[in-house]
């Protein structure tokens, strides 16, 4: 799934790209990550609504998202 609209800019996406220690990040590869978090989160968003429309509620919390990530994480 390939969106032409990025939700996360890209200047946080080179930086943590630096944070895992790398020297010089190419505009590409700031993209390709925000790509793929912002797939992954979709994935994780989804769940968490699942998870709280099972427990009868309109509104994802935290706790949601924590155990909808360790669902995520797990399969």
């Amino acid at each position: 799934m390939r969106k032409t609209e990025r939700i996360i800019p890209l200047a946080p996406l080179d930086r943590l790209i630096r944070e895992a220690k790398a020297e010089r990040v190419s505009e590409k590869a700031s993209k390709e990550l925000g790509e793929i978090l912002e797939e992954i989160a979709l994935e994780i968003a989804t769940m968490a609504k699942d998870l709280a429309q099972h427990a009868h509620r309109k509104t994802i919390n935290d706790s949601d998202i924590r155990l909808a990530f360790k669902q995520w994480k797990n399969k």
